[in-house]
């Protein structure tokens, strides 16, 4: 095992500088196949690049190399990467645990799709190890974990979580989009197979879409490599040297988005506007004694709830300046949007349906002062607004 930090393993994993032309940072290989020499006599083991491309083979010696992996395997999307797993250890009649606040493309995918396909599945607050314990079957085969969770971020105890899995003779898959490979290492503590947008704090810049899967278990991972091939949901060349150049600066950005981060919730925390406010580095929150055991830093997520209800919720996404309203997360800027009606709308009507009063906050990296500003200005009183302006 590689005892180099990592930031250098963010630059130097997988990305040897071109042997031909001593490039320091790998090409991109734009292409579909490849010069054979005679029949079967492949130069390097490339065939085709649905099956393998360099450039995809550097992401994926990188990014097994920062979650402390056998195995790494980048795909096209995140949810391609979800489905590649799911399809590869389920059948029909197995049972999936889902979180009770999950993604809403992971509740999408699980609930309209496996489910057709007579995969049966549960959503339990994944933050209560009795609950979990109480929701195992004796058919269930994967426990599927985000820590911390979109939108709610709730933390889970990894550890106990991939004893209870692994007891029930389940796999425990660990979403770690939101803390990234920097603050969390979910193999470490006991999970089987690591899972990311790498559209996310990976990529960092908004530029590109992605998705990978990262195992423990090398076997494990040469199923997964069957299903990415057979299946083709692949990261383009582009795509992957795109991710790879945003990994390189993981390190440094994440350090940022934290700091701006806590600077948020703690204001946010005493607005009197502001109810709840969900961010696991406050000592208020449920999950906060876990996540100091288990994260480097808190990330770069906060979400909160407006004491006004909805529409006010959704006036304060209106109003911001340098918070952008759009779905996604972990670019260098700053986003914000209301999960019910956006990125969590498909799972209104659904025992995962999220509170209409709450927002969720991608802090970027821009001046932490300027971002609070933002919010306070998005955040002022409608009313005393309107008053001043009848006075004037």
């Amino acid at each position: 095992m590689t005892t180099e930090g990592f930031e250098t393993l963010a630059i130097h994993a997988g990305q040897e500088p071109d042997p031909g032309t001593g490039a320091v940072v790998p090409p991109i290989y734009q292409v579909s196949t490849y010069k054979q020499d005679g029949v079967g006599g492949l130069r390097g083991g490339y065939e085709y690049s649905r099956s393998a491309n360099p450039t995809r083979t550097a992401l994926e010696e990188c990014l097994a190399a920062l979650e402390g992996g056998s195995r790494g395997l980048a795909f096209a999307s995140g949810l391609a990467a979800e489905d590649a797993l799911l399809r590869a250890v389920l059948e029909p009649g197995d049972h999936v645990l889902i979180p009770g606040d999950a993604y809403g493309g992971t509740f999408r995918l699980i609930s309209k799709v496996f489910d057709r396909w007579g995969v049966a599945w549960d959503a339990v607050p994944q933050g209560d190890p009795d609950a979990v314990r109480a929701a195992v079957r004796p058919n269930t085969r994967v426990l599927w974990v985000e820590t911390p969770t979109n939108p709610l971020l709730g933390i889970v105890d990894i550890a106990l979580l991939a004893q209870i899995a692994h007891e029930a003779g389940a796999l425990l898959a660990v979403d770690n989009t939101f803390a990234s490979p920097y603050l969390q290492r979910p193999l470490a503590l006991g999970a089987d197979v690591v899972v990311h947008s790498t559209t996310k704090y990976l990529g960092g810049h908004s530029d590109v879409v992605g998705g990978a899967l990262v195992t423990a278990d090398a076997g494990l991972g040469e199923r997964l490599a069957f299903h990415q091939n057979a299946m083709g949901a692949v990261a383009g060349p582009f795509d992957a040297w795109l991710t790879m150049r945003g990994v390189r600066t993981l390190g440094v950005r994440m350090d940022r988005h934290c700091a701006n981060a806590a600077a948020v919730a703690a204001m946010l925390e005493r607005h009197p506007r502001v109810g709840d406010v969900l961010y696991p580095g406050l000592p208020t929150h449920p999950g906060h004694d876990v996540a100091v055991k288990q994260m480097k830093d808190f990330g770069g997520m906060v979400s909160f709830r407006v004491r006004d209800g909805e529409e006010a919720a959704v006036a304060v996404c209106d109003r911001t300046r340098l918070f952008t309203l759009g779905e996604s997360l972990g670019g260098v800027e700053s986003l914000i949007e209301h999960p019910g009606r956006m990125t969590h709308a498909s799972a209104a009507g659904s025992a995962l349906e999220v509170p209409g009063d709450l927002i969720r906050l991608s802090v970027g990296i821009e001046s932490a002062e300027d971002l609070l500003e933002d919010l306070r200005q998005a955040l002022a009183d409608e009313g005393r607004l309107r008053r001043r302006v009848a006075r004037s």
